[in-house]
């Protein structure tokens, strides 16, 4: 009997999208976006027939009289879309590769066919081959408050598997699969001066932007699959008399997107951590890999509600795809997310641990904040990427998060400065660029790396607990509300200056104008180090020179002298330990405004060494070698290897992760 209700309500639930809630008590988003799918899987053809009902509400105080929505599966069409344009070749040119998205019938709810009014558009580089947007002229435009109802037959045919999506011989991830409404951005929203779609094409470097919506899905597959999806299970029955074909029903609330996979050689397991339960679906000959990912996303979601906020839905899904669809791996929507493990990685490398940490990352930064990665990408990715260093570290070795053998310790925000601070791109841009327009690939590198690296660089400068108290102010202030780089920047300034007051300055704008809006580097150096003996003291002392009352009375006397020089662009404060050969040390400060600037002492102490940035707190300085300076020998051979060493392993690891 309860079953029973359950599979009523369920069917209530189906029949209005957005209107009800099954998995919060309340909506967590304003939910401007529903949708409505019944989709089947035909493993024959390799294609997903689908009817949906969505709805779109003008939240706005515009009189739009147009909806733009995303076919991104079209990116897979031919060999002149914008994506295969911009993938340079990387995407297989056989015709098994290729993938589209036919709209069957387009209707509002009155049946006017939007067929008639409908066309391609190209809003980013005019290609008139990309068919990735679908424009439709409405038959009345929608006043403000107003709802539009669509419907759609349509038929997706998914491509070979590349760029997180598609097929492997029985293999199918399922994403980006459906047409789905751009997002209305009225005046003031982000860096809109006046309403309109932001709607962009899908780009080889880009990812996503969409609204927070309600889904109701339907799945029909061949009885014997495994599915796992975004989305909450709410029914199964057989959907034919001879049993051959299941229907799965799903709900899903609050999420930006909603994918789906498929494999008949799945294995299932389900945790829980506090009230949320975990689901992993991964191959039968990976089962030694379970407790890895489970105790690794654990770690990723006891952190994030400490330091960030909570995860607000009660359930969560991991695919760790098999080898033969492993292009699936490393992607993120919302409530699912995919991992990339091997029964063949041992368990000194945490790989593993770090895609899954990583990619669980991306709830907050793409599903609950849900910032936008066209033209922001450094705002998922990269803030994504400091958290994901920050708890791989954190739970797995400060100095070892990544690999700890031995012989070989590397921590995983190492790697991710080296990415940045090898890059010989690293001047060619600034932060603050659409994806599509990272020159000479530096897309991955500025989007992840480089904006990783200025925030453990912000972090050394403001503090630890000052950098957690910005990023649980802006998760409160900015869940489920798209923000932008300003709004993220303007959480920063509000929450430096109630904690520090103006010890940095009246804001960190100057911060943020050399490290995300700039693209100069960061490199303090020491150039010199010298002991003079002084013949006689009162004659070479400078007005400049400490000196204590007791020196007059001592027999050797020396002026001890550090030169140090700013020689990149970038100006940050930096500390500088200076060591005395008695064992004294003192701990100087330096704004780093200078281009060149001298320590000197009076004494009968004698330098010994001098290190800038003793603690690492500046992140972004990219020569850590030119940082120290000692009169004894020095093994910088050793730390170059060294550097080779990491930078080979980083070179491994992101060849295996493409």
């Amino acid at each position: 009997m309860k079953k029973f209700v359950i599979i009523i309500i369920a069917g209530m639930l189906y029949m209005i999208p957005g209107r009800s809630q099954i998995i919060n008590k309340e909506p967590l988003s304003i939910r401007q976006t529903g949708y409505k799918i019944d989709a089947k899987l035909d493993p024959l053809t390799k294609t997903v027939t689908g009817t949906m009902e969505a709805f779109w509400v003008n939240k706005s105080a515009d009189i739009v009289p147009d909806i733009q929505l995303h076919l991104y599966m079209n990116a897979f069409r031919n060999k002149k879309t914008t994506m295969y344009k911009e993938s340079a070749g990387l995407l297989n040119s056989k015709d098994q590769n290729s993938g589209w998205i036919d709209v069957k019938s387009f209707t509002d709810r009155n049946g006017s066919d939007f067929t008639r009014v409908m066309n391609f558009i190209s809003p980013d580089d005019g290609n008139p081959f990309d068919q990735t947007v679908l424009k439709a002229l409405l038959p009345k435009p929608a006043l403000p408050g107003d709802t539009v109802f669509i419907n759609m037959v349509f038929e997706t045919r998914l491509p070979s598997i590349t760029r997180r999506t598609g097929y492997s011989d029985d293999f199918y991830f399922v994403a980006q699969w459906f047409p789905k409404f751009g997002v209305y951005e009225s005046a003031g929203m982000r860096y809109a001066t006046k309403g309109a779609w932001n709607c962009h094409q899908f780009h080889a470097n880009s990812e996503f932007f969409s609204n927070h919506s309600v889904y109701n899905v339907k799945i029909t597959v061949p009885k014997e699959y495994v599915v796992g999806t975004g989305g909450m299970l709410i029914a199964e029955s057989d959907s034919d008399a001879e049993g051959k074909n299941k229907t799965l029903t799903y709900r899903a609330e609050d999420i930006v997107d909603f994918a789906w996979t498929a494999w008949p050689g799945y294995a299932v397991f389900t945790d829980k951590w506090q009230h949320i339960k975990i689901t992993l679906l991964l191959p039968k000959d990976r089962i030694e890999q379970v407790e890895r990912q489970f105790t690794a996303v654990k770690h990723a979601m006891e952190y994030y509600a400490k330091y960030v906020g909570p995860y607000p839905w009660p359930y969560l899904t991991i695919v760790d795809p098999p080898a033969k669809g492993a292009r699936a791996g490393g992607m993120e929507y919302t409530t699912l997310f995919t991992s990339s493990s091997s029964y063949l990685v041992p368990a000194f490398i945490h790989f593993p641990e770090m895609v899954t940490i990583h990619e669980f990352g991306h709830a907050y930064f793409m599903g609950i904040l849900a910032s936008n990665e066209f033209e922001e990408p450094w705002l998922d990715e990269g803030v994504n990427s400091f958290w994901e260093e920050r708890i791989v570290d954190h739970y797995y070795g400060e100095n070892s998060g990544l690999i700890n053998h031995p012989f070989l310790k590397i921590a995983d925000k190492s790697l991710g400065r080296l990415s940045y601070v090898h890059s010989e791109g690293r001047q060619d841009v600034t932060n603050n660029e659409y994806s599509w327009n990272y020159p000479h690939r530096t897309y991955g590198m500025m989007s992840y790396d480089k904006t990783a690296t200025w925030l453990y660089t912000l972090m050394g400068i403001i503090g630890e607990e000052t950098t957690n108290e910005v990023f649980r102010e802006y998760y409160k202030k900015w869940a489920f509300k798209h923000p932008s780089g300003k709004d993220f920047v303007n959480v920063v300034n509000e929450v430096v200056t109630r904690i520090h007051g103006d010890k940095f300055g009246p804001d960190m704008n100057w911060f943020f104008n050399q490290t995300l809006y700039g693209n100069g580097l960061c490199d303090y150096k020491v150039t010199n180090i010298y002991n003079k003996k002084l013949e006689t003291l009162k004659e070479n002392l400078s007005d400049s020179d400490s000196i204590n009352k007791n020196l007059l009375s001592m027999d050797r006397q020396y002026k001890s002298v550090v030169e140090l020089e700013r020689a990149g662009e970038v100006m940050l404060p930096v500390e500088v330990l200076v060591h005395f050969k008695n064992g004294d040390e003192l701990l100087e400060s330096w704004d780093g405004k200078s281009r060149f600037k001298d320590f000197s002492y009076t004494g009968n102490r004698e330098i010994e060494w001098v290190k800038i940035d003793p603690e690492f707190k500046i992140r972004m300085d990219v020569n850590y070698i030119n940082n120290s300076m000692t009169l004894n020998p020095d093994r910088v051979p050793l730390r170059r290897l060294t550097n080779k060493l990491i930078s080979f392993m980083q070179f491994f690891i992101n060849f295996i992760s493409l």
